[in-house]
């Protein structure tokens, strides 16, 4: 349950969850909307969490000073696609496609005042199409059969697979090279054959995505600047 609840001393916006899951108080920065997360367990009351908020105040400063500039699908922004850098450009011609990739750039058509949301479903599109393909690839190797392949902007994490077969995916992985998405693929589509992380399921990943030990750490690496594009 989150509720959000003001700007505590802080300067930024605070949103409470309590968490059935957590044993002590927590703090998360939200890198897109650029705010506090509050972390309670059941019992704790909103005013003493709001306390250690403000005990915290420092860290959360140098937290959001840290955090990369957002990148907003506007006409000359750069992003990334599949890895590779591409500028958002808008065309003034006519055309049957509304939005297309080619040569590196991001081309689009139509009401600029549409652009940055042509953009997205776009790229959210494509998303879709390239996880569904490398998924249905991959579980036929080990054959298996995934059942539906989904995906949002979930901000916590990259990838889920569900015990009846149904794969869901963050759409901000269209941005990360295609190394890195392979991996994600191969860890969600793994859980089809293994739904726990023990040794027979690293094997099975490393199996179907070789030599990919570091996409974990590159993903967490680069995460807030995948969750600044948009």
């Amino acid at each position: 349950m989150t509720e959000p609840r003001g700007e505590p001393e802080i300067g930024v916006p605070v949103a409470i969850r309590i968490s059935r899951r957590a044993t002590r108080v927590g703090l998360r920065i939200d890198p897109v909307g650029r705010n506090v997360e509050l972390i309670l367990p059941r019992g704790v009351s909103p005013r003493k969490g709001l306390r250690f908020v403000a005990t915290q105040r420092e860290w959360i400063a140098a937290r959001l000073r840290a955090l990369p500039q957002p990148v907003p699908f506007v006409e000359g922004a750069i992003v990334p696609v599949l890895g590779v850098p591409h500028r958002i450009r808008r065309e003034s011609a006519p055309s049957l496609e509304l939005v297309r990739i080619s040569e590196g750039e991001i081309r689009v058509a139509g009401n600029p005042a549409y652009l940055a949301r042509r953009v997205r479903d776009h790229l959210m599109a494509m998303a879709q199409n390239e996880l569904a393909l490398r998924a249905r690839r991959l579980a036929a190797q080990i054959g298996r059969e995934v059942r539906r392949v989904s995906v949002r902007d979930t901000k916590s994490r990259w990838g889920s697979c569900s015990g009846d077969g149904n794969l869901s995916f963050c759409w901000r992985l269209i941005f990360v090279p295609e190394a890195i998405l392979d991996h994600v693929v191969a860890h969600e589509v793994a859980h089809l054959v293994e739904m726990n992380h023990g040794p027979r399921f690293w094997r099975l990943v490393e199996s179907l995505a070789p030599g990919q030990s570091g996409a974990r750490a590159w993903l967490k690496r680069h995460r807030d600047r995948l969750l600044s594009y948009g």
